[in-house]
């Protein structure tokens, strides 16, 4: 599988060559005058992605205007914006809308109806959603991708890729190194790791004395390419865990608890029942830079510490460099296990881990900028969700390459064409996943997880080379992306690629 690499430098030449003229001016070709609101509905599946977007309050306030924003169009004469995965639009009332942005303003639509229009400028697709086999095709030469994803790596692996990422011209992922990057989505603001700790530690010591375990661990979703059970499975050797949910269960949930929209709500009920644990093993379910969840900072808000794997960048974003366990600064499970049981019979070394909770102590510069700098907010009616942010954004770059075309064309011999954007590994770059625990080779090949997620992992790299082989040929037909992948495993038996 390490030789995969080897296809990387031929998708990124033609790749590049592919991109290079995404940035051309607007094609010629004829433009539907139909006025957008007269387009027919497509149908919108209901779609309810697993983040923080299903807890998130989408609203739209028409009035608003940039203070930069001196755009008197009108709406006829806008670039769109089209949201090529429909679920996630309208995220407000109508089937399209005029957004008036920082600097500029467009229209904005899920009406696939307008893929082909010249003034279509860009397709923002979101990346749970995205699949080659049914991407826009042909590309068309005077529009730019834009890709929409805070979620898991584990939902869309192609993203992982070189040649996956690099179709995209903007992005908003949870990498700091996205073009709008969402990566403390999960954090609402400094005072939710500011709260009080809910459970006092004399409380939670004499919940120990009666018999509650020290270590928390809650899991449903148990086959995910971080195999994080198989770690905790390790850990629990080691040092008693209370293990509630359909993942390595040997306590179970109170009725009222059992649906777990409780858990996904921060309902009271929920979390007067886990804030009594001193740890709570939070493992994320893919391994990504800069990659946390709620598994992360709803302890730390809670007061409990977090015993945390997934992000590789973590320290980067913890509010001081003592306020969460790093598995992996720790050999094996069972020296982990020992340190847990050193700071949970010492009580000064505890409360060390919770001092945070006192301003003073939040010493994380990069986090304490990045929370104040953000121009989103996290239901924040005083700002503008995430998802609205960078249709903004969107709207604002293609604007201006859009002027910086027509300038160029006006005069050519004295200014410059726009630069081409393009994205890298950088705003995504998710690794081959690993097992929880041990050496991928001491795995049986029968083994349920080393049959899904490395594979899933290369699958999607052909993928990714299928779509990029369609777009420089300039296919129109997705249903294609099969025979190309099988042309070119061809050709590199062959040795030609």
């Amino acid at each position: 599988m390490a030789g995969r690499g080897r296809m990387v430098p031929c998708a990124c030449l033609g790749l590049f060559g592919v991109l290079c003229w995404v940035w051309v001016s607007f094609a010629s070709f004829p433009d539907d005058q139909l006025p957008l609101e007269a387009l027919d509905a497509v149908d919108r599946a209901a779609f309810q992605p697993q983040s923080a977007l299903s807890e998130m309050e989408f609203s739209s306030i028409s009035s608003y205007r940039g203070p930069g924003n001196r755009d008197r169009r009108i709406n006829k004469e806008l670039p769109i914006l089209l949201w090529w995965s429909g679920g996630l639009f309208p995220h407000f009332p109508g089937d399209s809308e005029r957004i008036d942005c920082a600097t500029s303003s467009c229209l904005v639509t899920s009406n696939r109806k307008v893929q082909m229009y010249k003034r279509t400028a860009s397709i923002i697709f979101y990346g749970t959603d995205f699949r080659a086999y049914e991407a826009p095709l042909p590309r068309l030469c005077h529009q730019t991708w834009a890709l929409f994803h805070e979620e898991s790596p584990m939902n869309n692996y192609f993203l992982s890729h070189g040649p996956g990422i690099r179709l995209f011209n903007y992005t908003a992922t949870f990498s700091r190194e996205s073009d709008y990057p969402l990566t403390l989505q999960w954090l609402p603001s400094l005072d939710y790791l500011l709260q009080p700790v809910a459970v006092p530690l004399g409380e939670k010591n004499r919940l120990r004395r009666e018999g509650l375990a020290p270590v928390l661990y809650m899991q449903s979703h148990c086959d995910v390419p971080s195999d994080r059970n198989r770690y905790v499975q390790e850990l629990m050797k080691y040092i008693q865990v209370d293990s509630y949910g359909k993942c390595l269960n040997n306590k179970p949930l109170p009725e009222n608890l059992e649906d777990t929209a409780t858990a996904t709500g921060e309902e009271s009920s929920f979390m007067n029942f886990v804030d009594r644990y001193k740890f709570h093993l939070a493992l994320e379910n893919g391994l990504c830079p800069d990659y946390m969840t709620e598994k992360l900072w709803r302890p730390l808000h809670q007061g409990c510490v977090p015993v945390y794997r997934g992000s590789s960048s973590v320290a980067d974003w913890m509010p001081n460099d003592h306020s969460a366990i790093i598995i992996d600064h720790f050999p094996s499970p069972k020296s982990l296990a020992e340190f847990l049981k050193r700071l949970d019979e010492n009580d000064d070394e505890y409360a060390r881990y919770l001092e945070f909770k006192k301003p003073s102590r939040i010493t994380n510069t990069r986090l304490l900028e990045a929370l104040e700098t953000r121009e989103w907010g996290v239901n924040d009616m005083s700002k503008p969700n995430y998802l609205n942010g960078f249709e903004c954004y969107v709207c604002d770059q293609e604007n201006a390459r859009l002027a910086a075309e027509r300038t160029y064309r006006k005069a050519p011999n004295k200014n410059q064409p726009p630069k081409p954007k393009m994205a890298n590994n950088s705003h995504m770059g998710c690794p081959l996943p690993g097992p929880g625990y041990g050496h991928v080779t001491d795995l049986p090949a029968d083994d349920g997880w080393l049959q899904i997620w490395p594979q899933d992992y290369w699958q999607s790299l052909d993928q990714a080379e299928g779509l990029e082989s369609l777009i420089r040929h300039n296919e129109s037909d997705p249903s294609l992306l099969w025979k190309h992948i099988q042309n070119m495993a061809v050709s590199r038996a062959r040795g030609k690629h």
